[in-house]
Order: C-alpha cells, then sequence, then structure tokens
C-alpha cells in the first residue's frame, strides 16, 4: 500500500524527467481477467481529468471489460475525482455514499477512487477511516499501472491503496478511448509549477513536465488519418510548454507545428498570462486553422490579492495582453476564470476585479467563491470575508458577466459563421449541435449527415449561453 504524502508532493528537484515509452504492458494473465464484466467510470473536473478517463476506459478494454450504459449496469465503477474545489469534493463524498447502498445489494462490486482527490492526503485518510470498503485508490501518477492494481485487488479483497507522490516522469503510449470521433484531447505537458497559493494542482499533478514534440506531431496526424477536425492542445499551463526541456523550443514553436499538420481546428487550454509571449500571438494571427478562442484566466483584477495568489503578474500586464490579443485577432472570444472572496479580499479590491470585466467584456467566465484547499499557503490565510459577502459579490460579478455575454452573442446574429456539427441537440433532439471557431455553442436547423463536419451556419436567434442557426 502507497499513501500519498503531501510533503513528499511539494519536492521540485533537478531530476531529469524521463520519457518511458514501454511501461504501460498488459500481462497474458490481465488481458481477459475482465472479460463477461462491465465498467463505468465517471468523470470529474477539468479536460484533463476527461482525457485521463478516456485512458482509463481504453485500459479496462484492454483488459477485456465492456463499458456499462449506466453506473447501476456496471461490475466495476471508477470516479476520477477533482481536487480543485471543494464543491467537486462535497459531490465525490456524496456519490461514495451512494455507491455503498449499492455495494450492500452487489457484494461483488469493485469501486475505484482515482484522480486528484486521490492525490491528496486528506482525502485517503478519510477512505481509510470511513470508507474501507472500497477497493482500490490511484493516483494521476499510475493511470498505466491500473491493470496490476486491479489484479491485486481482486486477488486480495482488500482495499490496495496506490498513490504516487512524485515529481513524476511522461509515460507514452497509454492507450485511448475517445468521447467523440470529430474533437480530440492531446495532452503537451503534465503537472505545474506556478504553485498560486490556492491551488493543490501542483501538489496532485506533479512538476512541469512537457512531452516530446515528435510525440505531440504524430498523435495530431494519427488523428488527421481517422477523420478528426478538432483537436485541444491539453496542459495545466499550456504556455509554459517546452520550459522543462533540454531544447530551444516553446509553445508557439509547437502550435506552429501543429497548425502544419493541416488539421482544421487547433485550440489550447489552459493559459497562464505570465507565459503568453508575443511569438505565441504571433503564431496565432499567422494560422487560420488556429481557432481565435483564448481562455485567459485572471483570478483577481486587484494587484494587492494578485500577490497573495502567488500570480506574479498585474492588472495592468494583464490588460496589456488582452490588448495585443484583440489587436492581432480582433475577431477572438476571450473567457476567463475568477475567484471571489479570496482572504482579504476587500469591496475595494473586487471593484478593481469589475474593473476589469467591464474593459475586457469577456464572452464569458467561469467564476467561483473561494475554495481553502488543505495544504496549500491560502488554506492557512484568515478567511475573513463573510460568506454573504463572497455571494452578494459572487451574484454582482455574474450579472455584470452575463450581460457581456449577451452582448458579445448578439453581434452574431444575422452572419453566417463555420460550425463543426458534433450531433444532436440536448435540448431540441430535432436539431444538430456544434461550436464555432470562437468556441460558441449553435443548436443548428439541417441535414444529420453533416455530423462531424464544418459548415456554415447562419445566426438566426441569440441567448446568453447559447445561438441558433440554419445551415446554408
Amino acid at each position: 500500500m502507497q499513501l500519498p504524502n503531501l510533503k513528499e508532493a511539494r519536492v521540485r528537484t533537478k531530476k531529469e524527467v524521463v520519457t518511458k515509452t514501454n511501461d504501460y504492458i498488459i500481462s497474458h494473465d490481465l488481458v481477459e481477467i475482465g472479460k463477461g464484466k462491465t465498467y463505468f467510470v465517471k468523470t470529474y473536473g477539468c479536460q484533463m481529468n476527461e482525457h485521463d478517463s478516456e485512458n482509463i476506459k481504453a485500459i479496462l478494454e484492454d483488459m477485456s471489460f465492456t463499458e456499462a450504459p449506466s453506473m447501476e449496469e456496471a461490475d466495476l465503477i471508477l470516479l476520477n475525482t477533482c481536487a480543485i474545489r471543494e464543491n467537486a469534493h462535497n459531490k465525490v463524498f456524496g456519490m461514495i455514499g451512494r455507491i455503498k447502498h449499492m455495494k450492500e445489494t452487489k457484494p461483488d462490486l469493485i469501486v475505484g477512487i482515482c484522480g486528484c482527490m486521490a492525490q491528496e492526503e486528506v482525502v485517503v485518510d478519510e477512505i481509510l477511516e470511513k470508507y474501507k470498503w472500497i477497493d482500490i485508490v490511484f493516483g494521476t501518477h499510475n493511470i498505466h499501472k491500473l491493470p496490476s492494481i486491479l489484479k491485486t485487488s481482486m486477488e486480495t479483497k482488500k482495499l490496495n491503496v496506490d498513490v504516487l507522490s512524485i515529481e513524476g516522469d511522461v509515460i507514452e503510449n497509454i492507450p485511448v478511448k475517445r468521447d467523440s470521433k470529430y474533437k480530440a484531447w492531446v495532452n503537451i505537458m503534465y503537472g505545474c509549477d506556478k504553485f498560486c497559493t490556492y491551488c493543490i494542482v501542483p501538489y496532485t499533478r506533479g512538476k512541469q513536465r512537457s512531452r516530446k514534440p515528435h510525440f505531440i506531431i504524430e498523435e495530431v496526424k494519427d488523428l488527421m488519418k481517422q477523420g478528426y477536425q478538432e483537436v485541444t492542445l491539453l496542459g495545466q499551463n499550456v504556455n509554459a510548454y517546452g520550459k522543462d526541456l533540454d531544447m530551444d523550443y516553446g509553445m508557439e514553436n509547437l502550435l506552429e507545428d501543429v497548425a502544419k499538420t493541416g488539421i482544421p481546428r487547433l485550440r489550447f487550454v489552459t493559459s497562464h498570462p505570465w507565459d503568453f509571449t508575443d511569438k505565441m500571438i504571433e503564431v496565432i494571427g499567422k494560422y487560420d486553422n488556429i481557432m481565435p478562442y483564448i481562455h485567459l484566466p485572471l483570478q483577481s483584477g486587484s494587484d494587492r490579492i494578485l500577490k497573495l495568489m502567488g500570480r506574479r503578474y498585474t492588472k495592468e500586464s494583464y490588460l496589456a495582453l488582452f490588448r495585443k490579443l484583440k489587436e492581432v485577432l480582433p475577431y477572438s472570444s476571450i473567457t476567463t476564470d475568477i475567484i471571489v472572496g479570496f482572504p482579504g479580499e476587500t469591496e475595494e479590491d473586487f471593484e478593481e476585479t469589475l474593473d476589469v470585466v467591464n474593459t475586457c467584456k469577456y464572452d464569458s467566465a467561469f467564476t467561483f467563491i473561494f475554495s481553502p484547499r488543505v495544504g496549500t499557503p491560502a488554506a492557512k490565510m484568515k478567511d475573513d470575508v463573510p460568506l454573504e459577502v463572497k455571494n452578494e459579490r459572487l451574484h454582482r460579478l455574474n450579472e455584470l458577466v452575463n450581460q457581456y455575454s449577451k452582448e458579445a452573442n448578439d453581434t452574431y446574429l444575422g452572419k453566417v459563421v463555420p460550425v463543426l456539427i458534433e450531433g444532436y441537440s440536448e435540448n431540441d433532439p430535432s436539431k444538430l449541435m456544434g461550436y464555432t471557431d470562437t468556441m460558441k455553442l449553435v443548436n443548428v436547423e439541417g441535414n444529420p449527415a453533416m455530423i462531424g463536419k464544418i459548415v456554415d451556419v447562419e445566426i438566426t436567434d441569440v441567448k446568453t449561453w447559447s445561438m441558433n442557426g440554419k445551415m446554408k
């Protein structure tokens, strides 16, 4: 049993990151261990977690498990968890309680917890104390070892915790079962070394480590051969790509090389303003297949709060970057993340955030009340903003964000825009749905034969969060 250790997870050394291409192995005795059994993976959190789940599903199918249509019909349930906010934490433990009742009536049910919460010392301590009926717990560093982790649990019939608190290496050649036939996530790096004071990710995901460029380029080329129309390059801080490689090659180089493959649509998330270079902006403006959509987290508009957060940029430097992006990409859609009620935030600090929102008029924003994470510096700060004040500020912020989201969408009315048609609309199955190049959701009237294709759509109606349109 290997337990997570917060102190060890903080460590950063100059140890070389090793790229391993032969670490994922399915031994002969594991190939049919899941034969006749089904699995269900429930994912919480970010795009990185979604892509991890695609890897997990492929590994399970290499072991002859088949995917169940619902959790209730599965023989194996894995919760791939998120640690970024308390709300996600509570949802997972609520789901664990529900699954416990399922296990009481289905004793052979195998239950596992993985992802970022599994990397948290306090979470695993709680599992060992209150949820010993869970079968496996593994983290973000050893997904490729799932076959042996699962085998051990199935043989011993005991809780098997296998979580590594390490800086991490890069594991290539892990299989993937993609959720979409048209859009694909492509990891370009793992981990983060920014250590923003509120963020648990550097502890749960390890140090920043970039994949070698040729692995990424080959993956994109392979996706193109399979007919994929769009790839999104993933990382906790994609702009820092390559800084850890022993070569003069950064995010601007990777963006250009991936764009040159000819993939119809190229996106990237998530950006940190600190590492967004002029060269990156130049490359984005140079290639039509790099989508004019930028997610640029602000977190706060107050220099004082930004310093407490450890963000390493100022309000003015952020706005200067925003203006550069809009100058080169006037048609672009820019979205953001904002935290309300960080310890010590005054009304004046909050007004500075509103000032940035009024200046940038974001197309949309993910807004949150500060959520202390055990082990981070911010969790030790005096949380002196009353909850009612936090809620009131969040409400004011959201009203402003919604206003600008609707105003941004209004500019599309009557225009013809390219939309990648992905499938049928959830709210109206008689319509199709897809996204514009600027990441706007559109419900479309048109021919289902166009699913998986990029088509011209005339926007006929706009709402705050979506649009309606018809194919031209």
